[in-house]
């Protein structure tokens, strides 16, 4: 594992899908505290960001986001989970995905979107994450 937290280990990951269409899959196991990827994209500003219609902005500060749309990064194929395996961590402007717990091979990698988020995109619609289903 990479001695640096923000050195995204060179983890094979796949896109597959998922229950809510694609996710972002472990091809190998991972461990707990691996730094697997960074949410890359197009820097923009909050206020740009306000208008935009891209559904994958990660918002890096008061006055910057990140357009992570999944084209040029894997990063946005994670899916949201309540319950997730992931976190997301900013450090000097630049997003990190790392575990949490380990995660098996053939694993969905998930992280919590957050309260902004989920409040106005998802629940409206009623979460599809497993420990959401499980429930059901």
């Amino acid at each position: 594992m990479p001695q640096n937290k923000f050195v995204p280990g060179n983890w094979k990951l796949l896109v597959k899908r998922s229950s809510t269409g694609l996710g972002l899959f472990a091809g190998e196991a991972i461990p707990k505290g691996a730094c697997v990827i960074e949410y890359v994209g197009r820097t923009i500003s909050n206020e740009e960001a306000l208008t935009s219609k891209s559904k994958y902005l990660f918002e890096i500060s008061k006055k910057k986001t990140i357009d992570g749309k999944p084209k040029n990064n894997k990063a946005g194929y994670i899916n949201h989970a309540c319950t997730p395996n992931c976190e997301t961590e900013i450090h000097k402007g630049r997003v990190f995905v790392l575990t949490l717990r380990a995660i098996k091979e053939g694993e969905q990698l998930t992280y919590d979107y957050g309260k902004e988020y989920v409040d106005e995109f998802i629940k409206p619609f009623g979460c599809k994450c497993d420990s959401c289903l499980k429930k059901a």
